[in-house]
């Protein structure tokens, strides 16, 4: 228990980035938000293109704004803006499979 015997629950918060995966858990007073734990984590002194940025935050998954309350045992993800779209994946893998001369193509014999 906190100062003001608030009950506090623990919450998870994630990052990754394709070379490193980074969890902490935090412990927050009951009612906090997603911001509350993105803050309470640390994530911007360990990824420093994080502060101060704008987001796209999850809870297991499910797309949630930065004001969402957090309950105990949450993970709350942090996600990066998409290199392409899925549509340009798609189109990007689809003209490396018909080019041999792109390295790693998916051509058959």
């Amino acid at each position: 228990m906190n100062a003001r015997d608030e009950p506090e629950i623990r919450v998870d918060v994630a990052y990754a980035r394709p070379e490193r995966q980074w969890v902490e858990s935090v412990w927050l007073p009951a009612g906090s938000t997603v911001a509350d734990a993105v803050r309470a984590s640390g994530v911007a002194g360990v990824f420093p293109e994080l502060d101060g940025a704008e987001g796209d935050y999850g809870i297991w998954g499910r797309c949630v704004a930065d004001s969402e309350p957090v309950s105990a045992g949450d993970r709350v993800e942090i996600y990066r803006p998409l290199r392409h779209t899925p549509r340009e994946s798609r189109r990007l893998r689809a003209g490396a499979a018909r080019d041999p001369a792109v390295k790693g193509s998916a051509q058959k014999p």
